[in-house]
């Protein structure tokens, strides 16, 4: 099975990284400069720098040559991904989503804007606690990986799986996404708990009473507790609410420390995917009658509405209630 792989970013050459171990693999990247270093030299020095890549890892700038592929990972920002795969010749051939996000002028999840933009082909989730620079390296992780066909989960797993790499199978397509999405969100509230100083306490309560949100918002869209509390849900949430690695943690870090939104988003190359979601996400969750609280302040920070000094006092003002999801 040949892959392709749409997306030169840090995430997209650690996944071609892992799938050139089972044969070559074509990336597509938007930045020619990538293109180049990638089939040059063998490295990405923009998206992830230091990580000796695969020879068999070739890159190109058309999207049309994936049309000699097999299946394809899709590693584009989740704002972009419905424009990008209206241009790629997906035709049958599976598609494996591995954006995090929920599209901001529709409330579509990943899925539901592939199978708009690609009505034939079977789609795939793929998410998971996964920082980009220890998967290229091969070190051990985990994730989920989901899809509605299990035939197609089981071939396209027994094609990525590596010693250092393990793909869980589920057919939750929807329960893997929202636990990418939301966590996004979560990221940045708790780099914003470390940017203020308010301490580890803080920050274990507000992972927790989160995983309470997004498991609240999962089951109201009609995912599966297990998966909500698996790889993509609980296990994400951890790690990218724990580490400055995390896109999502540093622009909250930044934001507690006290500068803009503007001014964090505008020094990144590479995306915060949590900024884009925060505001659609308010309204899913409403749309479904769904509480969230810490997602509602996150948004609002973005949006300049509050101060982070006022939202944190806002949550700790909240009234007291029972301990229930």
């Amino acid at each position: 099975m040949k892959i392709g792989v749409i997306g030169g970013g840090a995430w997209g050459t650690a996944l071609a990284q892992v799938a050139a171990a089972g044969g070559e693999v074509l990336l597509w990247a938007f930045e020619p400069e990538v293109v180049d270093a990638i089939n040059l030299s063998h490295l990405n020095p923009i998206f992830l720098a230091g990580v000796p890549l695969s020879p068999a890892i070739r890159a190109t700038g058309d999207l049309g040559e994936l049309a000699a592929c097999d299946a394809l990972l899709v590693v584009t920002p989740a704002q972009h991904m419905r424009r990008i795969l209206g241009d790629a010749p997906a035709g049958q051939r599976p598609l494996i989503l591995c954006s995090k996000g929920i599209e901001a002028e529709t409330m579509a999840l990943m899925s539901e804007a592939a199978k708009e933009a690609c009505p034939g082909a079977p789609i795939a989730v793929l998410s998971g606690p996964t920082f980009a620079s220890e998967v290229a390296k091969g070190l051990p992780t985990a994730v989920t990986l989901a899809c509605a066909d299990d035939a197609v989960a089981g071939r396209l797993a027994q094609r990525i799986a590596r010693p250092g790499f393990r793909p869980y199978r589920s057919t939750d397509v929807i329960g893997a996404e929202i636990g990418g999405a939301v966590k996004n969100v979560l990221a940045i509230a708790c780099g914003v708990v470390e940017g203020s100083g308010l301490g580890k306490n803080a920050r274990a309560a507000l992972i927790t009473r989160g995983f309470a949100e997004m498991t609240r918002f999962g089951l109201a869209r009609g995912a599966r507790p297990e998966t909500l509390a698996g790889m993509s849900g609980l296990g994400d949430l951890v790690l990218t609410c724990s580490s400055e690695q995390s896109r999502n943690f540093s622009l909250g870090l930044g934001l507690g420390q006290g500068r803009s939104a503007e001014s964090l988003m505008a020094d990144r190359r590479t995306v915060a995917e949590g900024a884009h979601t925060a505001p659609v996400l308010v309204q899913a969750a409403r749309k479904v009658g769904v509480e969230m609280p810490i997602s509602e302040a996150v948004a609002s920070l973005l949006e300049g509405k509050v101060s982070v000094q006022a939202a944190i006092e806002a949550l700790l003002a909240r009234p007291l209630k029972d301990e229930v999801v």
